[in-house]
């Protein structure tokens, strides 16, 4: 599977970004899809995932709430729409895919990376 993200920039405290990640390559519909996150100077932190079947999600206690993880499987596409965006939710973010539908939250356990696309919230 190839993950390619996109749909991050910069914006204002409050405002809302949603980031895309289109998959190519395998049958998507049967891989679980998340979001991952990097800060300068931390490590790479779980924001949500969502199972294959799209009936299930989780969520970060940091973003729940805020952030709305979807996918339409004809187009292999996972989403993450993100509201009331707050400075400390500036990161790379990467999307990620695991085979099957386990709602996963542990980065080691995905094979399967997009490049990283770049969310910068301002004050």
């Amino acid at each position: 599977v190839q993950l390619q993200a996109s749909g991050g920039g910069l914006v204002q405290a409050g405002g809302s970004l949603r980031l895309s990640c289109a998959a190519s390559g395998r049958t998507f519909s049967t891989y679980a899809g998340a979001w991952f996150r990097q800060a300068p100077g931390k490590g790479r932190e779980f924001v949500s995932v969502i199972s294959s079947s799209d009936s299930y999600r989780k969520y970060a206690d940091s973003v729940n709430g805020r952030f709305t993880i979807s996918r339409d499987n004809s187009k292999n596409t996972v989403y993450l729409q993100m509201n009331s965006l707050k400075p400390e939710d500036t990161a790379v973010y990467y999307c990620a895919a695991r085979y099957g539908g386990a709602l996963v939250t542990t980065s080691s356990e995905y094979m399967y990376w997009g490049q990283g696309t770049q969310v910068t919230v301002s004050s």
